[in-house]
């Protein structure tokens, strides 16, 4: 007996994938994995609460979150949606030539320990760049943004003040995201 299943098109990382034959049970994460090979986005407790197997899901009005564990895979059809691999820029032969801003911001500093979490505090961080680009904060309201965008991700390592500092220091060092 075989699981039903339909054609789903989308598009990850600029590229557009499908129609590929998914189960209509399947999960984003697990067509990320199994269907396109990308294996950055996480799979880990398979109920949407750490946010290690984050997205970002690109609309018309920004950009947002969505936790790819719990989420079917058919929710995203045609839908642009970016995951930890799209972000480093490469030269022709694929060797790394630079991170993200956030990511080599974590890597200076020192943000994370085992790195499973990474990818999905990636994700959050660069959303909140991405709406501070919009609608810079008050200098005095900083603190609180980067609460409220890291606050929904785990990470048993290092008890997030790493990754906070990584991501306030990246936002004060980028013209335009805060007013005085």
């Amino acid at each position: 007996m075989s699981l039903p299943s339909r054609p789903l098109t989308l598009e990850v990382n600029g590229i557009v994938h499908g129609p590929l034959d998914v189960p209509d049970d399947a999960m984003l994460v697990d067509v990320l994995h199994e269907w396109l090979g990308l294996t950055g986005t996480r799979a880990t407790c398979g109920l949407g609460i750490c946010r290690a197997c984050t997205v970002i899901v690109d609309g018309d009005y920004g950009s947002e979150e969505v936790p790819s564990c719990v989420t079917p895979a058919h929710d995203f059809a045609g839908k642009r949606i970016r995951t930890v691999e799209g972000y480093a820029k490469r030269d022709g032969s694929g060797a790394l030539v630079a991170l993200s801003p956030v990511q080599q911001a974590f890597v200076d500093g020192f943000s994370f320990q085992c790195g499973y979490c990474t990818p999905g505090f990636v994700n959050a961080a660069t959303v909140l760049l991405e709406r501070l680009a919009r609608s810079p904060v008050a200098r005095s309201e900083l603190e609180a943004a980067i609460n409220d965008a890291l606050n929904p991700h785990l990470c048993r390592c290092t008890g997030y003040v790493r990754y906070f500092h990584a991501v306030r220091a990246l936002i004060l060092a980028t013209p335009g995201l805060v007013t005085n």
